[in-house]
């Protein structure tokens, strides 16, 4: 009460700029006492969700700046990672086209966004080169990305990295070799992904499990490709299969398409249609995050401890169903009352056989 009638008396006195002005910054402090406590609980991921706030001016700005959203907040279940592809100040036709079937393979969930024009901002490794790359990734909401780039010290170039709160988390650099685009193949249409399908996954070599270049580089492959999690899948929704062989430094590419085949039995047959795009990747340079940073990304929402009913459950038709206990009970031993009154002409006592 004692802030509203400061409020009151200031708006008689200043008028209605001043009012709001006023209105602002007592907003603003209540935002921020609401954002510790919670940040305390560890309800929220990063310490910038009201950052912007400090910077209003009006109502107009901090309509703006103050936003609270549900998706900021930690979860139990990991949403499907987005995927932006960007160019570099000068590509090569061999990473157009590896940007370009990339789109192709993720676009059918709709989970990538592909930008065409040259980004001459953007220098992953480099500090303060990755400063446009995060704007970016705020802006489309992406948590990954493939940005592609040709020079003559690194020809036929992509680094892979991810984002943690729309900040540079990992990286990874690798050349392109040897590629072959899906239009080779000529199953452009015939062996694209269908919508809600989910891939196969293969990794096969040593590496993958010894060398820190080559488990990183699967780690974040799996997150670009593996779609939607789910706990259970239809045989038939595994229509392609992505196959990662390790050599050494390079890495072999493979995409096809998987076909349910009559076998004479209930197992069908499966075959593999190389269906591009093909290629040959070979590691460079690879930049990890640091321990608290990874700890901090790690972080999963407590699960709801709700508690639990006994013996109660919920079925898809009956709604919610009860179940209760009932002893034993002994029929010969229960007292049937008195006969009187019920003996007539046509009664019949009951004979035990």
């Amino acid at each position: 009460m004692v802030v509203i009638d400061d409020i009151h008396s200031r708006f008689l006195r200043w008028g209605t700029e001043s009012c709001l002005h006023v209105c602002v910054r007592t907003l603003e402090l209540f935002f921020r006492i609401i954002h510790e406590f919670f940040f305390r609980k560890g309800y929220w991921n990063s310490s910038s969700v009201f950052a912007s706030v400090s910077s209003s001016k009006n109502c107009a700005s901090l309509r703006e700046n103050t936003w609270f959203s549900c998706e900021r907040m930690l979860l139990q279940t990991e949403n499907v990672k987005k995927v932006l592809l960007l160019h570099g100040t000068s590509t090569s036709s061999t990473v157009k086209g590896v940007l370009t079937d990339l789109y192709r393979l993720k676009r059918a969930d709709g989970n990538a966004i592909k930008y065409t024009r040259k980004n001459e901002n953007i220098r992953p490794f480099e500090s303060g080169g990755e400063s446009y790359l995060e704007h970016l990734s705020q802006k489309t909401d992406c948590s990954m990305f493939v940005f592609g780039s040709h020079s003559k010290k690194r020809q036929h170039n992509l680094v892979f990295g991810r984002m943690y709160d729309h900040h540079l988390y990992d990286l990874i650099e690798v050349g392109v070799e040897k590629f072959e685009p899906i239009v080779m193949f000529g199953g452009a249409k015939k062996y694209a992904p269908q919508e809600g399908s989910k891939p196969c996954l293969v990794f096969i070599g040593e590496g993958f499990e010894q060398e820190k270049e080559l488990m990183h580089l699967k780690e974040i492959l799996i997150d670009l490709l593996r779609g939607e999690v789910v706990d259970a899948i239809n045989l038939g929704g595994l229509d392609r299969a992505f196959i990662c062989v390790a050599e050494g430094n390079k890495v072999y590419f493979k995409h096809c398409a998987i076909r349910l085949k009559k076998s004479g039995t209930k197992v069908p047959r499966i075959e593999l249609i190389e269906a591009g795009p093909s290629m040959e990747l070979v590691v460079r340079r690879h930049c990890l995050p640091d321990e608290e940073l990874k700890k901090k990304a790690m972080k999963v929402a407590l699960k709801s401890s709700k508690p639990k009913v006994k013996n109660v459950s919920r079925d898809s038709l009956a709604g919610k169903v009860g179940r209760i206990y009932m002893p034993h009970q002994e029929v010969k031993n229960v007292s049937r009352g008195s006969l009187a009154g019920k003996v007539g002409k046509n009664y019949m006592p009951h004979q035990e056989v």
